[in-house]
């Protein structure tokens, strides 16, 4: 993959930041990257843990993040479409199609990119980005479900609030030990530029 020196830790406010992701985004091995991503996601889903009415745990988190760090925050727009429709077609649970939870998937894996594409991993960094998309998996998952189903938005909110809370800490310590695992490799495969400072993730 092409990475150019001089933009590896460019702000999003930069343009050099925005040219590094449309390299990106043309890029045939961020492509495959992202085709297995949603392959992982895909079969990530199927073990999920129902929490409720349209609530469930699932680790297929893990895998957008890795796409939204490798493929940059124009191209994870398109990874979070097309994984979570391929995902609805192959393992909905019997839940509806709306294109709201397709919104949702690629507002996380852009908040995820914007944290994580091209930048120094923290342990500060994957905390902010997991609160965030918490906070808006919360805000329009309770959206969507007050629009199919019967019950209010508070009601959703309530119980979405609850799960996410609870859930955030496991979350963000099963994506530090993700990240801290496989960072190393990739760095060495060359999908993303050395975003490790040693052999830890620092803080």
């Amino acid at each position: 993959m092409l990475i150019r020196e001089k933009h590896l830790f460019a702000s999003p406010l930069s343009k050099g930041y925005w040219t590094e992701a449309a390299v990106s985004l043309r890029d045939l091995r961020c492509m495959l990257f992202a085709a297995l991503m949603i392959a992982a996601c895909i079969v990530l889903s199927r073990f999920k843990i129902p929490m409720g009415e349209n609530l469930s745990i699932s680790i297929t988190f893990l895998a957008r993040a890795l796409c939204s760090l490798v493929y940059g925050p124009l191209g994870c727009l398109i990874f979070a479409a097309a994984e979570d429709t391929l995902s609805f077609f192959v393992s909905s649970g019997g839940y509806p199609y709306f294109p709201g939870y397709m919104l949702t998937t690629m507002m996380g894996c852009y908040i995820y990119a914007l944290f994580f594409y091209r930048s120094k991993i923290t342990v500060k960094r994957i905390i902010l980005a997991k609160v965030l998309t918490n906070i808006q998996n919360v805000l329009l998952g309770s959206l969507w479900s007050a629009i199919l189903y019967s019950k209010g938005y508070l009601f959703y909110m309530t119980a979405s609030l609850v799960k996410n809370v609870l859930y955030l800490p496991v979350q963000i310590l099963l994506m530090v030990m993700l990240f801290q695992l496989l960072l190393p490799a990739m760095q060495r495969q060359h999908l993303i530029p050395a975003q490790m400072e040693g052999d830890r993730i620092p803080w």
